[in-house]
Order: C-alpha cells, then structure tokens, then sequence
C-alpha cells in the first residue's frame, strides 16, 4: 500500500520552511496531487496548527497517502480525496490555502489551468498559493539537469514538460492572484507563492 518517493525524503525539509512562513495561523491547506502521502505527513506533524486535506486523482496513491496517514497516527489529516485538478468540479467548496508538489511539470496545461480557476473559487482573499517544483525562467541560466528531465517528459508525454514561471504569472493573474515570492530551493527546484488579490 505506503509507495516511496526518494525526492520527498530529500525536499519535504526545505519545503517545509518555507511553508511555515507562508500558510495561515489555522484552517485547512488542501494538498493537490499529494502522490505517496510522504509530503502531507511531514508537514502536518511540522505545523500541527494546521488540517491538512490531501488529494490525488490516482486510486494507488491514494491507498498510499492513507496507509502513511494511518501509520503516523495524526489526528490533522483528512482522508485523500479523489480530485482531478483539471476537472470542473471539485469534491472541496473551501480552503484557506492550497500546496501543490511536483504536478505543474507532470500533467497536461488543462490541470494548472483548473487548478488556478478552483482555486480563484475556493480560496479567501490573501489566501496563499503554493507550487514547487522545477521551473524555466526569462533570463535565467537553465540548468542542464532540468532541460534533459525536460526532454524526458517530453518523450513520456507530449502535454508534459517544464513551464515558464511567466506562463504561471499570466495564469495565476487571470484568476485572481498575483506572485508575493519566488524561492530558490535544492537540486535546482523552485517555490512560488502566489496570494489571492
């Protein structure tokens, strides 16, 4: 049931600290695309002001997330919920904040693009945004490393593949959000922070 991802042993740390600068006092954070569920675990045994609501549209991942919930035995954690960030409905009418891990890169453009309408609907003003994951940037070097995994998503899927943090800016002011932060993270990985205006 528990699947493992090496990368979330590796970054759920430095993830972690920004978001404990970034998310709210209390309320609920809804985790989009939560994968294994290590990610989700980590961060509500870290801010356990915090209820975490994770979700992933894949069944496997699913049973993953709840087999590591069950085992940590934390009490701020909802069961998965099964949601397709590209789908026009939601099964989650409120958040007070949304974190979304490595899926940018990984799904076609109609899954950022229904993730930031939902998230115009669901979140309260100033509530925050949260992605991470690799980025290409306007006048910035891109590393070797993230051009060839680009060139990898590529070959898997033709509707993957890295995007401009410029292509996310226009998105995200299109419904409703403007970028607060840009954080520069491990292994040429990036955090944007995006708040509702």
């Amino acid at each position: 049931m528990k699947q493992e991802a090496p990368a979330a042993a590796r970054n759920r740390e430095p993830i972690a600290d920004v978001l404990a600068g970034e998310l709210p006092a209390s309320g609920t954070v809804l985790e989009i695309a939560s994968g294994t569920g290590e990610h989700v675990i980590h961060f509500a045994a870290r801010l356990p002001h915090l209820f975490w609501q994770p979700s992933d549209p894949d069944a496997d991942a699913r049973a993953s997330i709840a087999a590591w919930t069950a085992e940590a035995g934390l009490r701020n954690i909802a069961p998965p919920l099964a949601l397709d960030a590209a789908s026009p409905e939601w099964p989650v009418q409120a958040a007070d904040a949304i974190v979304c891990i490595n899926m940018v890169h990984i799904s076609p453009l109609a899954a950022s693009e229904g993730l930031l309408r939902q998230a115009g609907r669901i979140l309260p003003q100033g509530a925050p945004l949260i992605f991470y994951g690799p980025w290409l940037e306007d006048g910035v070097e891109t590393a070797e490393s993230n051009l060839a995994f680009d060139a990898s998503l590529k070959s898997r899927n033709p509707a993957w593949g890295l995007r401009t943090t410029a292509w996310m800016d226009e998105l995200a002011s299109g419904n409703g959000f403007g970028r607060t932060r840009r954080v520069a993270m491990p292994a040429n990985n990036i955090m944007l922070v995006y708040r509702k205006r």
